[in-house]
């Protein structure tokens, strides 16, 4: 009786995924990261500077395919070869700046969150990998604080089956991802407090 009180609480929305897709696991694992991380604390705010990039480096490729385009339109071929080569090179290397930019920078990062303090600043970041045909769902939390000299960057992490966070039936159990994730953030905010 008590998982079908637990089930039926309104306003809580059960999350159930295919838990043979792999894909599907990882991104349903990284929204229940997320909704803990942002929800139970207050003093986090969101950021979207990675997602903002990516976005405007995308619309900028298709900008430049939308002008190539509209400008062969108006001048048929001969006419438009310059323009459709700019084109294409723009448009190749706008694709390999957003190529780089999603392997070395966000890094499967999904959750960026300012915390802003009297005296300080804190950039926090949650980040997560899961191989293909593997169950191990790897979750990196890390700090970097604004007051540290160099930036320094301090992270946590934790490598656990998928098995641990979602039950037989595919449903996400949230209460087990946010007791890692309250872990991860607390070891981190400890780490800070202790030196």
């Amino acid at each position: 009786m008590g998982k079908k009180e637990e089930k039926s609480q309104p306003g809580e929305e059960l999350v159930k995924v295919n838990k043979w897709d792999g894909s599907a696991v990882k991104h349903a694992l990284d929204d229940a990261v997320k909704t803990c991380l942002l929800g139970d604390r207050p003093q986090l705010k969101e950021q979207f500077g990675l997602v903002n990039t990516r976005l405007a480096l995308c619309a900028l490729a298709v900008l430049v395919a939308i002008m190539a385009h509209a400008w062969d339109f108006t001048h048929p071929f001969p006419e438009s070869r310059p323009v459709l080569l700019f084109s294409v090179l723009a448009y190749f290397a706008l694709l390999g700046v957003l190529t780089l930019h999603s392997s070395f920078r966000e890094k499967g990062t999904f959750a960026v969150a300012l915390q802003k303090d009297k005296e300080r600043e804190r950039l926090w970041e949650a980040s997560s990998d899961m191989r293909k045909y593997d169950d191990k769902y790897l979750l990196t939390l890390s700090v970097r604080d604004s007051s540290a000299k160099n930036g320094k960057r301090r992270e946590q992490s934790s490598s656990k089956s998928c098995a641990a966070f979602i039950d037989q039936n595919g449903i996400v159990l949230d209460n087990l991802v946010a007791n890692e994730v309250n872990r991860l953030f607390n070891a981190l905010a400890a780490d800070k407090k202790d030196k």
